[in-house]
């Protein structure tokens, strides 16, 4: 495998023939801070908390600063006798011009004042090189006709993004300035009434949960055809119309046609088949849904259908979203489809693995809650004896996952699986909130309306059955409008 710093070098080279240009340098700064690193301990840790290898354009300041980094790693104090020595085992004394280039590198006796700021300006440097370089593949790449245009803003995305954050460091915060922002979040709260984060319109996991919270990854889980999207869509739509809060949903395996059609039947109480087609709408039922579809076509839910979208072009539209529309909750339906870096295409548990990843940093970056759907593996309904719910190892593809995850979030349907033969269990729903980084571990029972593709609590259920008027096939099309749920299904059909 070529030498990396050596293959950089290389590109710089070709570029600056290519461009007629000298690619971003500064020697006299990179001999100022290896000079103060040959005399004054004290640099060292800073620069080698700060600074990597490629932050040197010169070779020569390159091999000497591999040197140094070789010799902080084997606990050897850094002096000129001990670099001359690495240098030397290493084959590179010669190189970088023997023992007398090391000696006149520490006579820059007042570097190590000024070393906060050399240490800015190679950085500069580097971030400046890396952009051109990452600019430069991405040309050759789109003059190459082969390349899938997809592929392109993949790659393009990726490089330009690498070369920022290779680059970018956040400062060690003291404890008590935390505290003080703590205190100023918690006097916030003092005045607020209900969930802190982003409700999920569920009394239930809201006690548990106070809401979604900010900057978490939320992994919800369960079998296919469980009720995934069903429920995550409840989720995007009472957070949308219920509170006003702007929600962006990927949904990378269903339409958004499809999605629309499953939030009409949740919001209009009508049956899956009668916005399918399948069953003629009455007069009536048009007026229920002018009436009851009102709130829904005005609220703030924005859908994004892109299939396998790669990763990093839901980063981008993340923000975009975030920054132009308010989004306060993003839901991706689900993690599996999305597609990873290209590097890693063909090794599915290191691609997972990087997509579980970058939604947690996109969830911290923004400082939003985002909602993933994961499958299960088939360990989830092979395993006998006990109640059948899933385990945190059922996670598919990678244990990243779970590892990345502030929450993980089971839905566990007893009678789906075949754990439970009574009908009165027909719609009974379980949310095993199995991993809660910052609050309780606990079971939620709910009911799934499957007619509604509904999740609701279970006196909600009843209030739904005791509340619903008998409306005759005779009806009259004046009949005035209902209630969202007044029109439930006559039989369980799955939509």
């Amino acid at each position: 495998m070529p030498d990396v710093s050596r293959r950089k070098k290389d590109q710089a080279v070709n570029l600056e023939t290519l461009m007629g240009n000298k690619p971003p340098q500064a020697p006299d700064v990179e001999e100022a801070v290896l000079g103060a690193m040959l005399v004054e301990p004290s640099t060292i840790d800073e620069s080698m908390e700060e600074l990597t290898a490629s932050c040197f354009y010169d070779p020569q300041h390159r091999m000497i600063f591999e040197a140094m980094a070789d010799l902080v790693n084997e606990h050897v104090s850094i002096d000129l006798i001990t670099v001359s020595d690495k240098l030397r085992s290493k084959g590179n004394l010669e190189a970088v011009g023997g023992p007398v280039a090391l000696a006149n590198l520490s006579q820059n006796i007042g570097a190590a004042a000024h070393i906060e700021y050399y240490i800015k300006i190679l950085k500069q440097k580097t971030i400046q090189r890396e952009l051109i370089t990452a600019s430069y593949e991405i040309l050759k790449q789109a003059y190459d006709e082969s390349t899938n245009v997809d592929d392109l803003m993949d790659i393009a995305q990726s490089k330009v993004f690498a070369a920022i954050q290779n680059n970018v460091k956040r400062d060690v915060q003291d404890i008590g300035s935390i505290i003080n922002s703590v205190l100023d979040t918690l006097q916030e709260l003092q005045g607020m009434t209900g969930p802190s984060g982003v409700p999920s319109g569920f009394p239930s996991i809201d006690r548990v949960t106070q809401g979604w919270q900010k900057s978490d990854l939320i992994i919800l889980a369960a079998r296919p055809s469980v009720g995934k999207t069903a429920f995550s869509l409840n989720i995007a739509r009472n957070a949308a119309v219920d509170h006003n809060m702007p929600v962006a949903f990927f949904s990378l395996e269903m339409s958004a046609d499809q999605l629309g059609k499953r939030l009409i039947t949740t919001e209009s109480g009508l049956t899956g088949d009668k916005i399918k087609g399948g069953t003629k709408l009455e007069d009536y039922e048009w007026v229920q849904l002018e009436d009851t579809l009102r709130r829904l076509s005005k609220a703030p839910l924005y859908i994004d259908d892109t299939p396998g979208i790669p990763i990093m072009e839901f980063r981008t539209k993340a923000k975009r979203l975030v920054k132009q529309k308010g989004v306060r909750l993003i839901v991706v339906d689900y993690l599996q489809l999305m597609q990873g870096p290209s590097e890693l295409r063909g090794m599915r548990e290191q691609e997972v693995a990087a997509i579980s990843r970058t939604l947690k940093a996109t969830a911290k970056e923004l400082n939003i809650p985002i909602i993933a759907l994961s499958q299960l593996s088939r360990n989830a309904v092979q395993r006998t004896g006990g109640t059948g719910k899933p385990q945190l190892s059922d996670l598919r593809e990678s244990g990243s996952i779970e590892q990345d995850a502030d929450m993980v979030i089971f839905i566990h349907r007893p009678d789906f699986i075949g754990l439970s033969e009574d009908p009165a269990d027909r719609e009974k729903a379980i949310i095993v909130i199995a991993k809660h980084r910052n609050g309780e571990v606990c079971d939620i029972e709910m009911k799934y309306k499957a007619s509604q593709v509904k999740f609701v609590e279970p006196d909600q259920a009843l209030d739904i059955e005791a509340s619903r008027p008998y409306v005759s096939a005779a009806s009259s099309p004046d009949v005035p409008s209902y209630g969202v749920n007044d029109f439930d299904a006559q039989a369980n059909q799955p939509f």
